[in-house]
């Protein structure tokens, strides 16, 4: 019985080592803000990671250390942790969803809401620009994203303001990513 003891002492030490990383406060999270607005009775509100890199390669990740926790009626702060650096650039946005399936991934026809926030990943700072949806598409040749000067790395640009004075600008962290339906 003196063998087993120790193996029985460490077994949950090694299962502590191999379990899923804590949950945080979501102002502790790379991204934090709140989400608002009338989605029902009983929501499951998750995150996910959407967009696309250049060149195409389509985004669409909810698997990514998050929380959202009621604020009160209609209400939610979140955190969400920006995946890895990238290896090539992108724009991205977070959007909101009601997992109504409870299967943890964005699925179309979730109810979802996002807000007028981009963020771009540029593995060197420079022109990045402008984004334009291709020709096949309907309405192709629209453009999404004017040309912009962003730094290495994630990048904010807000649709709703005009481009310069740091719009976009560089950040590690960012509050107050706010999404509202």
């Amino acid at each position: 019985m003196r063998l087993s003891l120790p193996a029985l002492v460490l077994l949950p030490l090694a299962l502590a080592a191999c379990g899923k990383q804590q949950v945080k406060p979501p102002a502790d999270y790379a991204l934090s803000g709140q989400i608002a607005g009338n989605w029902g009775a009983s929501p499951q509100l998750r995150l996910a990671l959407v967009g696309t890199g250049v060149p195409i390669a389509v985004t669409n990740n909810s698997a990514v250390a998050q929380n959202v926790v009621s604020s009160g009626a209609n209400a939610w702060n979140f955190g969400f942790d920006l995946p890895g650096i990238p290896s090539i650039a992108g724009v991205y946005q977070v959007v909101a969803f009601d997992d109504a399936n409870n299967d943890a991934k964005f699925n179309l026809g979730e109810t979802v809401a996002r807000n007028r926030l981009w963020l771009i990943f540029s593995p060197a700072g420079g022109t990045f620009g402008p984004l334009k949806l291709p020709d096949t598409w309907p309405g192709g040749s629209a453009e999404l994203l004017p040309a912009m000067t962003v730094s290495r790395g994630w990048n904010v640009y807000d649709q709703s303001q005009a481009l310069g004075g740091g719009n976009p600008r560089a950040f590690t962290t960012l509050a107050d990513y706010n999404i509202s339906r």
